[in-house]
């Protein structure tokens, strides 16, 4: 199988995203929250068979991880209670999105993490998500201030509430920003790479996966800076007394294939070990475009895997074997349906 990893519902149905519209003004108005509006099946089959359901049989790939729209989490805006709502709508429409395209998509879910609030409801939303609605994993934001990082490191204590449900439940997080709301920083070009770097700087600073060793992460876009900058940060954690970046971080930490050039791809499978790797392309995501120097669009990257200089066996683990490590539940989904 080839399993994208790494998908969001972009293309929800524009009542969804009306209703978001008139949630915030409501909330800013003081006004009263408008009912959640009736989406029929055919509305949310037309959005996935013309776009990623389309997409996916071109390009020749099986199955997305899939999780609402990233960009729309938000979770700066509104209140806590209104970050509730907003994260229970777009899982409960993620998992309506996997009853009707149970072979194609597994779900991934949003958390409720309104900025300076502890993280009792996004426990609670994981344990919903997983055990009520059949999901895999679930996003994590580092920064739900929209890009003026006023949460504590992911090293800290306060995360550890989410870390000791996502250990018991045995599902990993994807490291994933939201919108910015900082105007120095571009929310998919900048913010989305800032995050995956900052992320994994801060992974190496503490010393996370001795107190968690069963914590699974995924960083992705890639990993942003990092496999550029490798030397780097093995030299940072040599010198802040570290071990080796394959013991304290890479037991633990995974990237995907969010990367939009060849060469680009080839430096992510030649300096990170591929059974670190997870397949991925983010469509329809943050860069939609045809690629004039390739005729191709930008976040096709399976033929990228297909065109690398790997072995069949590293090819068919980012394509398959690692994903299915990485999540046990889709593993045992698969294997349910004899894959």
């Amino acid at each position: 199988m080839i399993i994208d990893a790494h998908g969001h519902y972009t293309t929800a149905p524009e009542p969804h995203n009306s209703w978001r519209e008139s949630q915030l003004l409501a909330f800013s108005e003081k006004g009263i929250l408008p009912k959640y509006p009736n989406i029929s099946d055919d509305e949310i089959r037309e959005t996935i068979e013309q776009n990623q359901l389309k997409l996916l049989k071109e390009r020749g790939a099986d199955m997305t991880i899939f999780s609402p729209r990233a960009s729309a989490m938000a979770h700066h805006e509104g209140d806590s209670k209104v970050s509730m709502d907003w994260s229970r709508a777009c899982n409960d429409l993620i998992k309506r999105v996997v009853t009707l395209f149970p072979d194609t998509f597994m779900g991934v879910c949003q958390l409720p993490q309104f900025p300076g609030t502890d993280l009792d409801a996004s426990v609670r939303e994981l344990d919903r998500a997983v055990n009520e609605l059949g999901f895999i994993g679930c996003n994590l934001n580092p920064d739900p201030s929209g890009g003026n990082w006023t949460s504590p490191p992911l090293t800290d204590p306060y995360w550890f509430p989410i870390y000791e449900k996502m250990v018991e439940l045995d599902v990993p997080a994807m490291i994933h920003v939201s919108s910015s709301c900082n105007r120095n920083f571009h929310a998919t070009g900048a913010h989305y790479i800032n995050a995956d770097t900052t992320a994994f700087m801060q992974l190496i600073q503490g010393d996370l996966f001795s107190k968690f060793p069963d914590l699974r992460f995924i960083i992705p876009h890639g990993g942003g800076a990092v496999p550029y900058h490798w030397g780097r940060y093995r030299g940072l954690a040599d010198m802040l007394k570290k071990p080796l970046l394959t013991e304290h971080v890479m037991k633990n930490v995974y990237f995907d294939t969010c990367v939009y050039h060849q060469p680009g791809i080839d430096l992510l499978l030649d300096v990170i070990d591929n059974k670190n790797i997870l397949f991925g392309s983010e469509m329809v995501g943050a860069v939609r475009g045809i690629d004039p120097e390739t005729g191709h669009y930008f976040d096709d990257t399976k033929r990228f895997i297909d065109a690398a200089d790997i072995s069949d066996g590293e090819r068919a683990a980012i394509f398959e074997g690692n994903a299915r490590k990485v999540f046990p539940r889709l593993d045992q989904n698969l294997k349910v349906k004899g894959l």
